[in-house]
C-alpha cells in the first residue's frame, strides 16, 4: 500500500509541470504590450495570496498602475536611480548603464507590491527577526511569478527606485514599503537563461557551493560534517 505521502503528491506530469515553472521562470525586461484578460490577473494575485507568511500576517500589498501619468512618473523615479546605482558602481558604471533594468513603457501591466502599514503589530515569529514580513512578501510575489510563466507571461521585478518616493507617488499610509514594481504581460519569448548571466554580469554559483552540514563551511556530506553514527549522504 502506497504511504499516505506518497498518494498526496503531485502526477509526474504535474510535477514535471513545477519543475517547469521554476526553472523556466525569468526576471523579464523586454515586453511585447498587449493586455493580461482580468480574470488571467485575478489568478496571478490569487496565487500571490496563497503564500505562506510568518504568523499568518499577510503583509503583502499590490496596487494596479492603470494610469498612463502615474506610470511615467515611476519610469522617471526608476531612471533616476538607475543613474545613481550606475555612479556608486565604480569602475563597472558603463556596463551597468549598457544594461535594459526594466521594461515599464512596454509591460502590458504594471503593479507595485508593499508591505502594509501596522506590521509592527505582528510580534509571531518576528520578535527576532522583523524582516519575516518582507520574507513572506517575497513568497507572495514568486508564487506570481511561477503562475504567470505557466500562463505563458512574463514578469519583471523592478527594484530600483527610493520607497519614499514611491509611497509619497502612490499615497500609501505611514508605514507601508513599496519593495517591487512589478512588469507584467506577454513577451516575445522567454530568456533562454537569465539575463544577467547571458549579459556576463554574474553566473549562477553551483549548488554545492552553497549547502553546508552542521557549521558554516563545513560541506554538504563530508565526513567532517556528518554526526557520529550516521553514514554520510553524498549529493549528485
Amino acid at each position: 500500500m502506497p504511504s499516505d505521502a506518497a498518494a498526496s503528491g503531485f502526477s509526474e506530469p504535474e510535477c514535471k509541470a513545477v519543475y517547469r515553472a521554476i526553472f523556466e521562470r525569468r526576471d523579464m525586461r523586454h515586453f511585447a504590450g498587449g493586455s493580461v484578460a482580468p480574470e488571467v490577473m485575478r489568478r496571478l494575485l490569487t496565487a500571490a495570496h496563497h503564500a505562506p507568511s510568518v504568523g499568518f500576517m499577510q503583509p503583502w500589498r499590490f496596487v494596479r498602475i492603470s494610469d498612463a501619468a502615474v506610470r511615467a512618473d515611476l519610469h522617471a523615479l526608476v531612471e533616476q536611480e538607475r543613474v545613481k546605482t550606475a555612479q556608486a558602481l565604480g569602475e563597472r558604471q558603463d556596463a551597468f548603464m549598457r544594461l535594459k533594468v526594466e521594461g515599464m513603457r512596454d509591460a502590458a501591466e504594471l503593479w507595485a507590491v508593499a508591505l502594509a502599514d501596522g506590521r509592527e503589530a505582528h510580534v509571531f515569529g518576528r520578535r527576532t527577526l522583523p524582516q519575516m514580513d518582507l520574507a513572506s512578501a517575497a513568497c507572495a510575489i514568486q508564487n506570481l511569478w511561477l503562475a504567470a510563466r505557466a500562463e505563458g507571461l512574463g514578469v519583471g521585478w523592478v527594484s530600483l527606485f527610493d520607497p519614499s518616493a514611491v509611497a509619497a507617488l502612490l499615497h500609501m499610509p505611514a508605514g507601508a514599503e513599496p519593495i517591487a514594481l512589478l512588469c507584467i504581460g506577454p513577451v516575445h519569448a522567454f530568456y533562454e537563461e537569465p539575463m544577467l548571466q547571458k549579459e556576463r554580469w554574474a553566473k549562477r554559483c553551483a549548488l554545492d557551493d552553497l549547502l553546508f552540514e552542521n557549521a558554516w563551511g563545513q560541506a554538504l556530506g563530508s565526513e567532517a560534517g556528518a554526526p557520529s553514527g550516521t553514514s554520510t549522504v553524498h549529493t549528485p
